[in-house]
């Protein structure tokens, strides 16, 4: 049974905040908190992409507007993310809501490991120069669009590392142009999700209604704390949460 609208439109409000502040935090996480919440496997897998698109798009403006998101950057990525994303939901009916369950959970606990280590100033700069590798670029964030379609989200929780860690981004410019990004990928996401009735519509209202003001809470904030800080808290939190919620699909659920 699923809780009651308070605590969906909570943990909607919780989670808009870590997206605004980390660009990340839709349904990578949002699957998760729902599935606890009592929402069934695919449910909690697409349920929570309504509200990834007005998020991201406020979460984004404060980026935009301090000039810290990098457009061009984002439009390479859209190029190769939306052909993924389609691709990606149309494989989640196979693969099934028990599998990207813990799929998602795994996934978090690798990421978060990759980001609490340090960046080297090296490492930014080659990550600079594959950035200007188009082609690169584009082959990458069709990968993360493939895994972002399977697991029904923005696709932050895997362009965030990736803007970090390959392409050289500083935490509030990987975090903005994320964001940009989101709001884009997560349209063809949602349609084919929708269309495969994958969709609660009351659940994702009642999550929207807390996840909007919480993004642009989160990227206020996030403004105000020093950029490793920021990344660091990331990795760590993706790292307890992906762990904790692993284990209890594997054992408890």
């Amino acid at each position: 049974m699923i809780a009651p609208w308070p605590a969906i439109v909570g943990a909607g409000l919780g989670l808009g905040i870590l997206y605004g502040g980390f660009g990340v935090g839709g349904s990578s996480v949002a699957t998760p908190v729902l599935s606890l919440l009592g929402a069934p496997g695919l449910i909690a897998v697409a349920s929570p992409l309504p509200a990834t698109i007005p998020a991201a798009l406020v979460g984004a403006y404060p980026y935009l507007r301090a000039e810290e998101a990098r457009p061009r950057a984002a439009g390479w990525s859209i190029l190769g993310g939306v052909p993924g994303t389609i691709g990606g939901a149309l494989l989640a009916q196979a693969v099934g809501g028990p599998v990207l369950l813990i799929a998602s959970g795994v996934v978090l606990c690798i990421v978060g490991l990759r980001v609490v280590r340090p960046i080297s100033d090296a490492s930014r700069t080659r990550g600079t120069a594959r950035r200007q590798n188009r082609p690169v670029l584009v082959a990458s964030t069709f990968g993360v669009g493939l895994f972002t379609g399977l697991l029904a989200n923005g696709g932050g929780f895997l362009l965030m590392p990736l803007y970090l860690l390959v392409f050289g981004l500083r935490m509030r410019q990987a975090v903005g142009t994320s964001l940009v990004v989101i709001s884009v990928l997560a349209i063809p996401t949602l349609i084919t999700h929708w269309a495969l009735g994958h969709i609660d519509w009351v659940l994702a209202g009642q999550f929207a209604a807390g996840a909007v003001p919480g993004a642009l809470v989160g990227s206020r904030l996030a403004r105000r704390i020093e950029g490793p800080k920021v990344r660091r808290a990331f990795g760590w939190f993706l790292i307890a949460f992906g762990l904790g919620f692993t284990v209890y699909r594997l054992v408890v659920a």
